[in-house]
């Protein structure tokens, strides 16, 4: 007996033509999006194929080859000290029980909160010859003059890479203790009934299981070291980076300085590239069955206050004492609060920065919905494009985006004054629009990461159920992922926004005429040794800069916890604390 068919919903025979095309309209959004990254680097290699004036070959044998052995050892100790400091501080924190492991586990990352220009200024403040240091050593041995005694000289190159690490060392930090978090307790085991020394089992086993790990957060602070123009230029260290800077501004040529961006270049992809294939060539496979975690070791004695005091000296380097200076500095001068260009720097931070973070957190939206939508090798390409902005040092995207936004300034200037006798100007750089473009390819990899891991926390079942209920894909975004995501769009928009508040060498580059933000305010105090001036505008970067530095540590730590105790035994705590040594 055969059933009549019923008739057909009328919204769902509609529903796939249209639906094709909004899920073509994603498509074509997440290209643009990708597109809107590579045009900067597009240009700049226009750019750089122009002529210098026969500047290129000065710079070639004169300039160069000093900045890049300088960025080489700047790059080297930086390395080296945030792998030493972030490793060990991970290792302490997630394998070893000692007084204050519990307030350490957040504190460590505390020191991003630092941007590196403010750090720099304040070490300078401190160490300098009449900063409290040196001031206490002449008092304490009798010395009269400088010729007396030997101090480390703070402005050089020792001095950056100090300096820079003490920001810098987190990354690494972060990366590490994750990877310390999910590893198998099987192979520890086996090393400790083998006999292994705590000594021994960190570096022959768990230290090359986290290579992968620790490569990743090397690779993001040296990057973040290639990126700064704040603290090199203070300190006088003549980087790649400083290179540019000089020959754009000093030299007034541009095309040298796109040139020299692009040798820049070649070093972040030769770096993104040694990364990847450190990571992998270090694969190790852990038994997905029934395992537990890792059983920390208990500190004691001299140990335990080792153990204090080297989880201790990264965060009173990196963060206690930069931001105790500024408060004292800051109480001096209070009457800055009430200073119109303190207030006007202050709301063109937050306005550039709020505008640029909703473009920012907008566009990863797309991009990870697309992909969602069709899971394509093409798509997935265009989202990787479109985060490769983060790898990419600000004074580089300034110079790649400062021609293509002039000409289209100069063109409709031009266009306007003949149709209508209107002289339009810079509208584009003269609004402060060429900035927030900087800040949306540089910032946009951080909104991408997050958001994609808050969608794959949602089930495509609910995509499904809404497809067969005649959504199509902009409702389902709207009723569906939206409400599901607003915590980590929510995240997302608070990590960009002090992200673009922070950023400092695109804002130096690109910012308009007599147009001022909170770092170009420390930085401008900072070069002319107003160090007063400097403190109250640095000190609310800091204070802003702490709360997604707290709501990463708290989110990393649940999230890394939380899959560390699935993999337990039956839901079973770990075993008994092993005494230390």
């Amino acid at each position: 007996m055969t059933h009549p068919t019923p008739p057909a919903s009328p919204t769902a025979s509609a529903s796939p033509p249209l639906a094709r095309r909004q899920d073509g309209l994603w498509l074509a959004l997440a290209w643009a999006a990708a597109a809107i990254v590579l045009m900067p680097l597009a240009s700049l290699a226009l750019l750089a194929s122009g002529s210098s004036e026969g500047l290129w070959g000065h710079l070639a044998s004169t300039v160069l080859p000093g900045a890049l052995a300088t960025t080489f050892w700047l790059m080297l100790g930086v390395g080296l000290v945030t792998t030493v400091v972030g490793v060990t501080t991970a290792w302490l924190v997630t394998m070893c029980r000692f007084p204050g492991r519990g307030l350490f586990d957040w504190a460590l990352l505390v020191p991003l909160a630092v941007p590196t220009y403010i750090i720099a200024i304040a070490y300078v403040e401190v160490l300098q010859y009449a900063g409290p240091v040196q001031s206490a050593v002449r008092a304490l041995f009798g010395f009269s003059s400088p010729r007396d005694y030997w101090f480390p000289e703070i402005r050089s190159l020792g001095g950056a890479i100090f300096v820079l690490s003490a920001v810098l060392y987190p990354y690494v930090y972060l990366t590490a203790r994750a990877s310390f978090l999910l590893q198998s307790a099987g192979p520890l085991d086996v090393a400790r009934t083998l006999g292994a020394t705590p000594l021994r089992l960190f570096l022959r086993v768990a230290l090359p299981m986290s290579r992968p790990a620790i490569a990743v957060g090397v690779s993001l602070a040296l990057m973040e070291c290639l990126n700064d123009i704040g603290a090199v230029t203070f300190f006088g260290v003549k980087t790649l980076t400083f290179s540019i800077y000089d020959t754009w501004l000093n030299r007034s040529n541009l095309t040298g300085a796109a040139q020299l961006a692009c040798a820049m270049l070649v070093v972040v992809f030769a770096l993104l590239t040694l990364e990847r294939r450190a990571r992998a060539r270090q694969r190790f496979d852990q038994n997905r069955g029934k395992q537990h975690a890792p059983t920390p070791y208990r500190l004691t004695g001299w140990r335990a206050a080792g153990a204090l005091v080297a989880c201790s000296l990264p965060v009173l380097l990196g963060f206690v004492v930069p931001a105790s200076l500024l408060i004292e500095r800051s109480t001096r001068r209070l009457e800055m609060l009430a200073d119109p260009d303190f207030l006007a720097a202050a709301a063109n931070s937050a306005l550039l920065a709020g505008i640029a973070s909703l473009v920012i957190v907008a566009l990863a939206v797309v991009l990870v919905f697309a992909v969602r939508l069709r899971k394509s090798g093409r798509l997935r390409l265009a989202a990787r494009i479109a985060a490769i902005g983060y790898a990419v040092p600000g004074t580089v995207l300034a110079v790649g985006i400062l021609i293509p936004l002039a000409r289209f300034d100069n063109g409709l200037d031009a266009l306007m004054e003949q149709l209508f006798g209107i002289s339009t100007g810079l509208l584009l750089l003269g609004s402060g629009t060429g900035l927030i473009y900087a800040y949306v390819v540089r910032f946009i990899a951080v909104a991408h990461g997050q958001i994609e891991d808050g969608f794959g926390k949602i089930s495509p079942n609910l995509d499904m159920a809404a497809r067969t209920l005649g959504r199509q894909s902009g409702r389902i975004l709207g009723e569906v992922h939206l409400p599901l995501l607003q915590p980590v769009l929510l995240s997302a928009l608070l990590i960009t926004f002090v992200d673009c508040m922070k950023e400092l060498p695109a804002t130096i580059l690109l910012r308009p005429f007599n147009f001022d933000t909170l770092a170009t305010t420390v930085f401008e105090a900072a070069s002319r040794e107003a160090f007063e001036d400097a403190a109250l505008p640095a000190l609310t970067i800091v204070v802003l800069g702490l709360a997604p530095v707290i709501l990463l540590a708290r989110t990393s730590a649940q999230t890394f916890r939380t899959r560390a105790s699935r993999r337990t035994t039956g839901g079973q705590t770990p075993g008994p604390l092993i005494p230390g040594p």
